[in-house]
């Protein structure tokens, strides 16, 4: 009984880890700094530009100009572009216990690139 609790809780344990993440490709200008949804750490970005961070809040939802993931790009400090990214509703957050749905129901579009040099998420 005991070690049935525990491998359930510890599918649930990973399920809501797993769950509350998101991930999205970039192309930023060399040398910045990506920042989302007016977080206070830049995100980290591996060299084939895949970015993995939390999901983000219902505010954060949509297609811009008018809705979508916050964005800043700084560098040496300074703001150099700023905007909004499309975001996606994520059907996993429906199945994370308790308060998946409420905390972290947003994420990043994982079918297109956000090319910040360029100017497009295609």
């Amino acid at each position: 009984m005991l070690k049935s609790i525990l491998k359930l809780l510890i599918v649930v344990s990973v399920v809501g880890v797993v769950g509350c993440t998101t991930s999205g490709t970039f192309v930023i200008p060399e040398g910045s700094q990506l920042y989302l949804a007016g977080r206070d750490t830049p995100v980290d970005i591996n060299a084939n530009g895949q970015v993995r961070t939390h999901g983000f809040k219902w505010s954060q939802i949509g297609i811009p100009p008018g809705g979508g993931v916050s964005y800043r790009l700084e560098k040496d400090g300074k703001t150099i572009q700023e905007g909004k990214l499309r975001s996606k509703f994520r059907p996993a957050s429906i199945f994370i216990p308790i308060y998946g749905v409420v905390a972290c129901p947003v994420g990043l579009n994982g079918d297109i690139t956000y090319d910040l040099v360029n100017g497009t998420q295609e």
